[in-house]
């Protein structure tokens, strides 16, 4: 009898322990639903190389190291309107150690309040919602490396607060997005009375994409119906201390930084295809006031166009082309470079694991300088939960 008591006393008993899954990534959540933690990581190594010339073939540089190893936490507490996102990286490139001094290690710690299923607000250190390209995750690219253009003119992350709305009439789908943070980048410290100022719109006119394909290159999903998304950011970061704003050298005086974007992606059966514009201005470049410029603005323009197929048998072939345009004062110093790309990727788990080979060749062309050409291959192989 005490026995069955026991047994009984035992079957009602709560089970506290954490439920795990492997849905996306590795689990836990607690049954009463206190709280949520989500846990992935992904690798990117590569090898690649660049030649001396367009005539000479012979190696220049080598470049073999592990481009990204990041560690991801997201999930909530409490309840599911109260989430959280947190992003960490370990290799020194991602860390951005060779242009700041010290190593970044927190790139990404986001608090976020969920008001409801079309409105959302986050404060802490993340992405702006700038160009479509750097929104996109380094994991969700069908090259290598993002282009040129995004390298030169994106905004990149910011601490401060961040607002999403998201509404359809029919099936016309339309988000708009806003920030005001810091404008002194990620990881910082030093802060002035100078703040920058991010808003972004988004259409599709032709309903949502499968599964945020929008901000996901190629179309692995083969969408069975056109899909099309139109974006344009804005970003004003007043008092601005560094070259590129939120990114860049510290600069001996600060500047205001205007910086426009201009995208779309469209995804139908396969094909993708996507293209970005983005603009650089200043209200006076402090670093070329000097007889010897110092760390200055990079302005001018930039347009990047991508055109993939994926096939059935998850082979997929790419290629882009990229221009970048200083502006006119800075054509002694910095290069108009174009660069043709091809890619060809083999997707294992979708982007999740892949294996990718690029060949791009690249000429440079001064002002005042000989023009300059050269070829790059490079190959990456990225693995994560």
């Amino acid at each position: 009898m005490v026995f069955l008591a026991m047994l009984a006393a035992a079957q009602t008993e709560v089970d506290e322990r954490a439920v795990i899954s492997f849905d996306k990534g590795l689990g836990f959540f607690a049954p009463d639903s206190t709280f949520g933690l989500n846990l992935r990581f992904r690798i990117q190594n590569r090898i690649g190389m660049t030649t001396v010339s367009g005539s000479d073939l012979s190696p220049d540089q080598f470049e073999a190291n592990v481009r990204r190893l990041r560690l991801r936490f997201d999930g909530f507490l409490g309840t599911s309107k109260l989430t959280y996102y947190m992003q960490l990286s370990f290799s020194r490139g991602d860390q951005d150690w060779d242009n700041t001094g010290f190593p970044g290690v927190v790139r990404d710690a986001m608090v976020f309040y969920n008001f409801n299923k079309k409105f959302y607000m986050g404060m802490g250190q993340g992405k702006l919602p700038g160009n479509r390209q750097r929104v996109t995750s380094s994991g969700q690219q069908q090259f290598a490396d993002r282009s040129l253009v995004n390298a030169v003119f994106n905004i990149d992350r910011d601490f401060g607060l961040m607002a999403y709305y998201n509404h359809h009439v029919g099936n016309f789908y339309y988000n708009l997005k806003g920030a005001i943070s810091s404008g002194e980048g990620r990881n910082i410290q030093r802060t002035d009375n100078g703040l920058a100022y991010t808003m972004r719109v988004e259409l599709l006119p032709l309903g949502d994409f499968t599964k945020d394909g929008d901000f996901s290159e190629g179309d692995l999903e083969r969408e069975v119906t056109p899909k099309l998304s139109v974006g344009a950011s804005y970003s004003f970061n007043n008092k601005a201390i560094k070259s590129a704003g939120q990114r860049g050298q510290l600069m001996e005086e600060a500047t205001d930084i205007s910086t426009f974007f201009l995208d779309m992606i469209a995804k139908y059966q396969g094909w993708a295809v996507q293209a970005e514009y983005a603009n650089r201005d200043v209200s006076r470049n402090p670093g070329l006031l000097s007889p010897l410029p110092s760390p200055y603005v990079l302005t001018g323009s930039g347009i990047n166009t991508q055109l993939s197929y994926v096939f059935t048998s998850n082979w997929e072939i790419a290629g882009r082309y990229t221009r970048v345009n200083p502006h006119e004062e800075l054509r002694y110093l910095e290069a108009q470079s174009d660069i043709y790309t091809l890619g060809l990727t083999r997707y294992l788990q979708k982007h999740r694991n892949k294996a990718q080979i690029n060949f791009s060749y690249q000429k440079d062309k001064w002002e005042v300088f000989s023009a300059i050409d050269f070829f790059n291959i490079m190959f990456q192989v990225e693995i994560g939960i």
